[in-house]
C-alpha cells in the first residue's frame, strides 16, 4: 500500500544519523534499501540476515542475562561487541531483554526472570494461570481501562495491589462527587501502588534514554535496528496472559460468542499499541509474536473462526498507517499458509520457525516477504559446516528471486557463536 511505500522511502533516505565513517554510512544505506526491496518483494543487492538474538549477545560477551538486565553499561558493552564482531545486517536492540529493576519495583508476576525466581544465567520463563475469569468478559468488553486498573493490575503486579479499591474513573463527572472519590488515593495501600508508578517511571526513564542513546550510537556505526515497537494477535492477548491456554480452550467451546465479541473489542487498541513506537521513531517495523495460531494447537476451522480475523484486522490497521508488520510464527504455519496470504501485497514479513519455507515461497511468496527459519537445534547444537550447508540451500530455493530474509527460526540465546558467524558470513557471500 502507498503508506508502507511512503515509510520504506523515508527509512532509506537515513536522516538524523551522524555517521562515524563513511563506511558505517554505505552499510547503513545498503542494508535499509536491501530490507525495504525484500519487502515489497524486489530482488535486493544482497539478502539481508536478521539473527533473532535475544540474550545472545550478553552470553557472547561473556555476561549473564541478569547482569544485562541490571545493568546498563554491561548491556550496552554486550551489545555493541556483538554487533562489532559478528556484523549481523540487522539486529533486536536490548529493549527485548527489559529492565530488571523496574520488574522488581513493579512486582510483575506473569514472569520469572534471571535473578527473581531464575539463576542468573537463565532466560525468562512465563508462569501461566487464569488471570481473568471466563465470568469477567462482559466487564473487561465493557470498559477495559477500567477492567486493567482495578482488577487486572491488582492480580499481576504485586506493587498494584491497591488499586483493586480504586472507585471508578467515571465517577468523576461533578462538582459533589470530586471530594468524595479521592478519598480512597490517602489510603496506604493505594499511596503505595502510586508511589511504586513513580519509581518505575522513574527508572524506565532512565532504561529508555539508555535504549535512545545507545540506538543512536549502533546506526551511527552503520547497524540497523528495524523495530519500532510491538503488539500481539487479539486471540493470543487474551490466551497468553488473561484467560491462560486451558481457558481461551475451554472459551471456544463454552462461550465462543463472549469470546468473539471480547476479540473484537480488543482489536482496535492493540493496533494503537502497535502505532505508537512507529509513530514515535519511524522505524517500520511492528513485532507481532503468534504464540497460539500455531499447527496443531487448534483446528484449521477454528482458526478461520477465532485467530485470523482479528489478527487480520491488527494487520491491516497497522498497514493503513503505513508500519510494517513483522510476524513471528513461531512452531509450524504449514497448515495456514493460504488463509494468511489474504493481506496487502508487499507490506508484511513472516518469521517462520518450523514451518517449510519451500511451500512458504510458493503460497506467500507474491504478496509477503518470509524470514528465517535456520532451526534453532542447528544452531545450538550443529558445527559451522551445518549451519552454511542448511543456509545455502536455503538461500538457494527460497531467496534467489528477493522476498526473503535469512535468519533464525526462533530466538537464539545461548547458540554457539561460531554458528550464528557462520550463518552471517552465508548471508554475506
Amino acid at each position: 500500500m502507498d503508506k508502507v511505500k511512503e515509510t520504506l522511502q523515508k527509512w532509506c533516505e537515513v536522516q538524523g544519523i551522524e555517521f562515524s565513517s563513511a563506511e558505517a554510512e554505505e552499510r547503513y544505506k545498503k542494508t535499509v534499501q536491501s530490507v525495504a526491496d525484500v519487502i515489497q518483494l524486489k530482488t535486493p543487492a544482497k539478502i539481508p540476515v536478521y539473527p533473532f538474538n535475544g540474550f545472545f549477545p550478553a552470553y557472547y560477551a561473556g555476561f549473564t542475562p541478569k547482569e544485562v538486565m541490571y545493568d546498563f553499561d554491561k548491556a550496552g558493552l554486550a551489545w555493541e561487541k556483538y554487533l562489532r564482531d559478528l556484523q549481523p545486517d540487522l539486529y533486536v536492540g536490548p529493549f527485548i531483554v527489559s529492565s530488571g529493576k523496574v520488574l522488581d519495583i513493579v512486582g510483575y508476576k506473569i514472569y520469572k526472570w534471571p535473578g527473581n525466581g531464575l539463576p542468573d544465567h537463565q532466560s525468562y520463563q512465563y508462569i501461566e494461570a487464569e488471570y481473568v475469569k471466563a465470568e469477567e468478559y462482559d466487564d473487561l468488553c465493557t470498559d477495559p481501562t477500567d477492567f486493567m486498573l482495578r482488577k487486572y493490575l491488582p492480580r499481576v503486579f504485586t506493587s498494584f495491589e491497591g488499586f483493586a479499591s480504586l472507585p471508578r474513573l467515571f465517577e468523576l463527572l461533578e462538582l459533589p462527587l470530586v471530594g468524595p472519590h479521592f478519598i480512597v488515593y490517602g489510603a496506604p495501600p493505594v499511596k503505595s501502588a502510586l508511589e511504586a508508578v513513580i519509581k518505575a517511571g522513574e527508572e524506565a526513564l532512565r532504561w529508555g534514554e539508555f535504549l535512545g542513546s545507545f540506538g543512536m550510537r549502533m546506526a551511527s556505526l552503520g547497524f540497523v535496528d528495524p523495530t519500532a515497537g510491538m503488539s500481539k494477535a487479539p486471540f493470543d492477548v487474551l490466551g497468553d496472559t488473561f484467560r491462560g491456554t486451558r481457558g481461551i480452550m475451554m472459551d471456544m467451546f463454552r462461550c465462543p460468542e463472549r469470546l468473539l465479541e471480547a476479540l473484537e473489542r480488543i482489536t482496535p487498541i492493540m493496533i494503537q499499541i502497535g502505532l505508537a513506537g512507529f509513530k514515535a521513531t519511524g522505524k517500520p517495523f511492528v513485532f507481532i509474536p503468534l504464540h497460539k495460531g500455531a499447527d496443531g494447537f487448534m483446528s484449521d476451522s477454528q482458526f478461520k473462526e477465532f485467530y485470523w480475523p482479528t489478527l487480520k484486522k491488527l494487520i491491516l490497521g497497522l498497514v493503513e498507517e503505513g508500519a510494517v508488520p513483522f510476524l513471528f510464527a513461531e512452531g509450524g504455519y504449514n497448515s495456514r499458509l493460504e488463509v494468511i496470504r489474504d493481506i496487502p501485497k508487499g507490506t508484511t514479513v513472516w518469521l517462520f520457525d518450523e514451518t517449510d519455507m519451500v511451500r512458504a515461497k510458493e503460497v506467500l511468496g507474491d504478496v509477503a516477504c518470509i524470514a528465517g527459519n535456520v532451526p534453532i537445534s542447528l544452531l545450538y547444537a550443529g558445527t559451522p559446516e551445518e549451519v552454511k550447508d542448511y543456509c545455502k540451500k536455503l538461500i538457494n530455493s527460497v531467496g534467489k528471486d528477493g522476498g526473503f530474509i535469512l535468519g533464525s527460526g526462533a530466538v537464539l540465546d545461548e547458540a554457539k557463536p561460531e554458528n550464528v558467524k557462520a550463518m552471517i558470513e552465508v548471508a554475506k557471500s
